[in-house]
């Protein structure tokens, strides 16, 4: 498993020093676009619609556009230095209980490890959170983004969750029709309630299967079993040639074109 991450979770006065990895990863089916004359993979090319060019990596900056078509321009070093300290710890700040904080502000999950096999730091801090029934609410800069996140157990592995802020997740009152005093009778609630009774069971991950994208690597499996597979032209290497192998390649070449000329023109 690849290590994205080396730092330290501390809490009070202790530091325990872990690896992190990424616990999740998307089995989406991946398509490229291709240009359908000669199945060529399209390229993605930065353009200035302005100069009309392709723009290379060092004439680029970072805008803001506070207003439609105005922006505020930050240069790296104005970035740098408003950076969020990357001191690689995962700071506790709190221990709260999992049940108050509502799914909808989790993000990302990554595993944590130990640094080194049969850490004592580690196994106290699982076991702590075990007797407590406690998760840890904490802080941390990964890429130069500070997040909040909460260290909780999964199995016998701690595993950090980044969650969102309060002002990242968007006011319910936002969204349009949502019903406020519909009257429901109390037939209609009993059925409901018996049929959630009914369909009440122990969750198992393993039962739930993405079935569109399995139905869409079924049909790709199909097409290269059956070699209708396309490949993208292969394009010839350009050959660097010596300036006087390009004109000597050149006189030669006209000098043959000349002899035609005279063969037609004596026949």
């Amino acid at each position: 498993m690849h290590t994205m991450w080396k730092g330290s979770i501390s809490f009070g006065l202790v530091n325990i020093p872990v690896k992190m990895y990424a616990a999740t990863e998307s089995k989406d089916v991946r398509f490229r676009y291709l240009h359908k004359e000669c199945r060529t993979p399209i390229k993605t090319v930065r353009t200035c619609p302005h100069c009309q060019r392709e723009v290379p990596w060092d004439e680029v900056v970072k805008g803001f556009e506070y207003a439609d078509g105005k922006f505020v321009v930050l240069e790296k070093e104005e970035l740098d230095a408003i950076a969020p300290d990357s001191d690689k710890a995962i700071e506790i700040l709190d221990f709260v209980e999992l049940k108050e904080i509502d799914p909808i502000y989790f993000n990302k999950t990554y595993y944590l490890g130990a640094q080194d096999e049969n850490n004592k730091a580690y196994a106290l801090l699982r076991k702590a959170l075990e007797e407590t029934g406690k998760i840890g609410v904490a802080k941390v800069t990964i890429r130069s983004k500070q997040s909040l996140a909460v260290i909780r157990i999964y199995r016998s592995c701690l595993v950090m969750e980044t969650i969102f802020y309060p002002d990242e997740v968007r006011n319910i009152e936002e969204v349009p029709y949502v019903p406020d005093n519909a009257k429901v009778t109390e037939k209609e609630l009993k059925m409901a309630t018996q049929l959630i009774e009914q369909l009440t069971t122990k969750f198992d991950p393993e039962k739930y299967k993405d079935e569109y994208r399995e139905a869409v690597q079924s049909a790709i499996d199909k097409k290269i079993n059956d070699e209708e597979i396309v490949e993208a032209p292969h394009r010839r290497p350009e050959k660097v040639v010596d300036l006087m192998e390009a004109l000597q390649a050149s006189i030669d070449a006209t000098k043959g074109k000349k002899r035609g000329r005279k063969k037609k023109a004596s026949s």
